[in-house]
């Protein structure tokens, strides 16, 4: 399983609701509103790692349509299928090159906790990530 591989707007809500002035999913410590909030809403990440966090928050609500709108077109699969039983449980940035505001590419390490039903395990994957006309897309991952 892949946050590559794992997607229609609407809400569903076997998903988790995120609160505005709730701690955000991705870990950053910030607020929702402040953190990946205004990117799910339609605001641009200005670096490749702002972009993982934001997908990662987007896993934990069931946000489809935005994991498609930020994945790159060339590797974006025809469909995605999230399943709300998954249930992400933590994001741990491990490493990172490059991605920053001035750069054509990026790279970002990451392990996610999940769980579904009693079944609990960590997904670590090395996700690529490219800039097109200033805009940061998830282009794929390696997951070991």
């Amino acid at each position: 399983m892949s946050f590559g591989a794992a997607a229609a707007r609407g809400r569903d809500d076997r998903f988790a609701r995120i609160a505005n002035r709730s701690a955000c999913p991705c870990g950053s410590g910030d607020r929702f509103d402040g953190c990946c909030g205004p990117l799910l809403a339609g605001a641009h990440a200005d670096t490749a790692e702002r972009l993982m966090r934001s997908r990662y928050t987007a896993f934990v609500a069931g946000d489809a349509a935005y994991l498609r709108e930020t994945w790159h077109p060339g590797t974006r699969p025809d469909g995605l299928d999230l399943d709300p039983a998954q249930r992400w449980t933590g994001l741990e940035i491990v490493d990172r090159e490059a991605g920053g505001a001035d750069d054509a590419r990026g790279v970002v390490e990451f392990r996610a906790s999940w769980r579904h039903g009693a079944e609990r395990g960590v997904l670590h994957e090395r996700s690529r990530f490219v800039r097109r006309s200033g805009r940061w897309f998830y282009l794929d991952g390696n997951v070991s």
